[in-house]
């Protein structure tokens, strides 16, 4: 389709995710579910077209206007799953959140994963669209990780996976690792990488030899997990979101210019 035959506007799916309403994925679930309506027509398809949400209802509900992108760090402990249900019930990040964030809080969707053992950072936002470009492998955002492994490693081996490594078939791009320190066959070990596939970290580590005791993960971006208590969360100030914004449409538009 030629860029001038393209219709004006966006799939209804993504304008419900932008605002806040669900993730991509689960608005179309709900869609498909007969919850999303145009006036009193049921939305048949998540690709339908529009300019905007006027006139959306969810539940009955009407739609409301998309509020400012906000973000929110949230120190996750271990034992909770990054998802909004369990079909096992387990417990989820958002059974912490109900208590870590102040009431009146937006919906909020985590940016990425961190599995049920790791523990650290997780980004949180109300907005599909900084959710979808801050997990896009292509944005080139860092990811900081702390290991605490068991083991023979030394630099030099670790040294080698800024080159990335392949591991049954799946290949693992640049990873910039460093021992930090030793305690017998105890270490700790910081590695930065920006692809943040399944598992990665574990998996590089379990295939040098070592044994991963303890996952955390200490920044995003620019932004660190810091000081904040574990099990705690905090806003992001707006004035660094729309820095990172911006620095994320500029690298966008400097590498579309390639």
């Amino acid at each position: 389709m030629a860029k001038d035959d393209r219709p004006d506007g966006d799939r209804i799916a993504k304008l419900l995710s932008r605002a806040g309403v669900a993730s991509r994925r689960e608005a179309e679930r709900m869609i498909a579910d007969g919850r999303v309506r145009i006036g009193d027509a049921v939305v048949e398809t998540p690709a339908t077209i529009l300019k905007d949400l006027t006139g959306v209802t969810v539940d009955g509900k009407p739609v409301k206007a998309p509020e400012a992108p906000r973000l929110f760090a949230f120190h996750k402990p271990t034992g909770l799953i990054t998802a909004e249900r369990d079909p096992r019930g387990r417990r989820t990040i958002y059974d912490a959140l109900a208590q870590a964030l102040p009431k009146g809080t937006p919906r909020l969707m985590p940016v990425g994963r961190l599995d049920l053992n790791t523990e650290g950072l997780l980004l949180l936002t109300n907005d599909g669209g900084l959710k979808r470009a801050m997990e896009l492998p292509s944005s080139g955002i860092p990811r900081t990780y702390r290991a605490r492994a068991f083991g023979d490693i030394s630099q030099d081996r670790l040294e080698d996976l800024i080159e990335g490594i392949e591991i049954d078939g799946i290949r693992y791009g640049r990873i910039d690792a460093n021992l930090e320190r030793r305690t017998g066959r105890n270490q700790w070990i910081e590695m930065t990488l920006t692809e943040g596939k399944n598992r990665e970290v574990r998996r590089v580590l379990e295939h040098l030899g070592l044994t991963v005791s303890r996952l955390l993960r200490v920044a995003y971006g620019p932004f660190v997990l810091g000081d904040l208590p574990r099990g705690s969360a905090g806003e992001i100030r707006q004035a660094d979101v729309e820095r990172f914004r911006k620095s994320l449409a500029n690298e966008a538009a400097r590498k579309s210019r390639k």
